[in-house]
């Protein structure tokens, strides 16, 4: 049976394929096609000459939902609500998106106050039902929606979290006279307390999800036409994958797709090699994701925030820079230069592609410092135009007076620079020293500065893994199924008994066994994690705390809870807690493909080395030898400055470092002097 991993990016779309009878991995690389993701899966599947008819596994990794909510192209949207609430979606937190900026506006919501519908209807905080629903008035909204052409529409109560019924009767009720309508309640996307966030991410759902739903039935579509013989999967933002049907019902789980897939590849990488402590730094063309990870635990969230909108499912903590191979170099405001977040994208691309782009890139600038492979295809069809790029390049230096190297290399610093702030954001600030982390480097643009990333850091090595440049397809064959689930219940620790949360814990449990079960895992490979929202009683905002296995007491849970506030904020006091909202997620893991299957290549350093090529480092043209990473013998150090080439990325090894390759077929790059 094969498998195949595909993550549509913004620039290039990445694919691997698994044969499990061989063990074999075959990878390619096509350029995306915003204007339809389609054609770009399609094109890849071509080249690599594959009968869907013979895949057994299909997960893919896209950015639909992400890209239709921040260029605002979702659905003609309506939000139903109770009496009184009409503008919790149009005052939300009053927070000032810009603190020291008197002239800030607020961001435009999501929809017009005109769309925001009340009717009558009330739950009490505890899902008592005070009022119930006044189906005559909403059957005169349905018929509002229905004149309006409304596609879409968010049905967010008050406390439903607590008890949903009047809003599943508003769902049937406005399902039946908009039946090609999409429908979603807040009950169904986000069960919990709060209400902005609750109807924020309920709305981004409902606005999101028809576009999700069309791009997801034309892919099944054509896959199908070519073979396929079931439904794809699709990777969501906890890291996990999910069946088709479910994420075109919940596509606010699917936001961060593509970059989860790369954690989990991550995770799956150091475990092999035996590393617990690692920070992923993911450079496509479009933009740089960073996530740090402890013990092998990718870090979960439910701050997450799409653009200015709120998105509370559970969601992999990945920090996003618009700095990548794409970024464009240009002068800002008081002729500074900057980098990004404005990109060249995958049309026409960076000068260098040669399909009609004229400003200096990322990539531009490592092709005018030599860094790049002239003639090896990019996305196995764009050849690299050296002299676009130096022109390109030239043309800016010229603006600031600069020779064109310098510029070259301005231009990459800065991104490294804004890559690395990015890092300190999710290590130095939160109270954790990169030093004692491993830099995991992957993407298409990722080694090439991964190695300078590690010194502004203090980073003492790097790893680059096997695939770099399709790694995160990689991470979508790896990644186990995960389902997530909430139950809101504010009670201070005092007041309730430990056989009380276990019990919620064992119903939980029970719901997420039921659904694994009815995806065809066997018992011995489920497992779940169970963990609390709490905080100090009185405070606004709550911690998550992982319920300890041995915990068998209240007094358990609360010193739990003390270790994660000291961890976080360096002192705790043993004062009265209360729990937020319990949180259990279950994964199905199955069998996962080997990353690395390969002996090490057999002969010398001198046999895996492809040439010379010049090369600028520190301004200086040298000539640096460049190898073949396929052919580099097991632990030979390869001093730098040197360049290791592979398809689909470039490993720069700066001066100062030295590259070995490892028994897992890592490339592992560390500062001399700090092995």
């Amino acid at each position: 049976m094969l498998w195949l991993g595909i993550d549509v990016g913004g620039t290039f779309t990445d694919l691997v394929l698994y044969d499990e009878a061989t063990g074999a991995l075959r990878v390619d690389k096509v350029p995306s096609t915003p204007q339809d993701n389609t054609q770009a899966i399609l094109a890849g599947i071509g080249r690599l000459g594959l009968d869907l008819a013979q895949v057994g596994k299909l997960v893919h990794g896209t950015t639909v939902a992400t890209n239709a909510a921040l260029e605002r192209k979702g659905a003609r949207l309506a939000v139903i609500t109770t009496r009184g609430f009409r503008d919790v979606l149009v005052v939300g937190r009053g927070n000032r998106t810009r603190l020291y900026d008197v002239k800030a506006v607020r961001p435009p919501p999501l929809l017009p106050r005109s769309a925001i519908h009340e009717v009558d209807e009330r739950s009490c905080f505890d899902g008592t039902v005070l009022r119930a629903l006044d189906s005559g008035a909403l059957e005169a909204i349905a018929a509002t929606l229905r004149a309006a052409g409304v596609d879409a529409v968010a049905i967010c109560f008050l406390h439903s979290y607590a008890n949903g019924d009047n809003e599943r009767a508003a769902q049937a009720l406005i399902e039946a006279a908009l039946p090609d309508a999409f429908v979603c309640t807040s009950a169904e996307v986000l069960p919990e307390y709060r209400e902005y966030e609750r109807f924020a991410t309920t709305a981004l759902n409902a606005y999101v999800a028809p576009v999700i739903s069309r791009y997801l039935r034309a892919l099944a579509g054509r896959l199908a036409e070519r073979g396929l013989t079931f439904p794809p999967e699709i990777m969501t933002s906890g890291g996990g994958a999910w069946p088709i049907g479910k994420v075109a019902q919940l596509p606010v789980h699917s936001m961060l797709s593509g970059p989860a897939g790369g954690v989990m590849a991550a995770v799956h990488a150091a475990r092999a090699a035996g590393i617990a402590d690692i920070i992923t730094c993911d450079m496509g063309g479009t933009s740089t994701d960073a996530c740090l990870i402890r013990n092998l635990e990718p870090p979960v969230t439910n701050e997450g925030m799409i653009g200015a909108i709120p998105n509370r499912v559970p969601q992999i903590e990945i920090s996003t820079i618009g700095a990548g191979g794409g970024s464009i170099a240009a002068l800002g405001p008081g002729r500074f230069l900057t980098v990004g977040p404005e990109s060249a994208g995958a049309d026409p691309g960076p000068a260098c592609y040669g399909r009609g782009g004229t400003q200096p890139t990322v990539t531009d600038a490592n092709v005018v410092l030599g860094r790049l492979r002239p003639d090896a295809p990019l996305g196995g069809t764009i050849r690299l135009d050296v002299a676009a790029a130096e022109a390109a390049v030239a043309r800016l230096a010229g603006a600031l007076g600069l020779d064109t190297i310098r510029m070259a290399e301005g231009i990459v610093q800065l991104a490294v620079t804004r890559m690395t702030g990015t890092i300190k954001e999710i290590s130095i600030m939160r109270g954790h020293d990169p030093r004692g982390f491993v830099l995991f480097a992957y993407g298409g643009a990722g080694p090439l500065h991964a190695a300078m990333i590690a010194a502004e850091l203090g980073i003492p090595r790097v790893i680059v893994p096997p695939l770099p440049g399709n790694f995160s397809a990689f991470g979508l064959l790896v990644a186990d199924a995960r389902h997530d689930y909430a139950r809101t219940r504010l009670a201070p620790t005092a007041e309730l008994s430990f056989d009380e949360v276990a019990a919620t814990f064992d119903a939980m449990r029970e719901e997420a066994r039921a659904e694994l079960t009815a995806e065809g895992f066997t018992a011995g490979q489920m497992r779940f994690e169970a963990r609390l929202d709490m905080r100090y009683v009185g405070q606004a905002f709550e911690l998550p705390v992982e319920l300890p296995a041995d915990a068998r007491s209240m007094a358990d849970v609360d010193a739990a809870f003390y270790r994660a506030y000291e961890r976080r904020y360096a002192f705790a006091t043993p004062d009265p807690a209360e729990i937020v909202c319990f949180r259990l997620a279950g994964f199905g893991s199955g069998r996962k493909p080997p990353l690395f299957a390969g002996d090490a290549a057999a002969g010398t350093l001198e046999a895996a080395r492809t040439g010379t090529r010049d090369a600028v480092f520190d301004a200086v043209g040298r000539p640096t030898p460049v190898y073949a990473r396929e052919r580099l013998p097991r632990d030979a150090a390869v001093q730098g400055p040197a360049l290791i080439e592979e398809p689909g990325t470039t490993t720069v090894v700066p001066p100062g470092f030295s590259a070995r390759a490892d028994a897992a077929g890592h490339l592992v790059l560390e500062r001399r002097g700090h092995a």
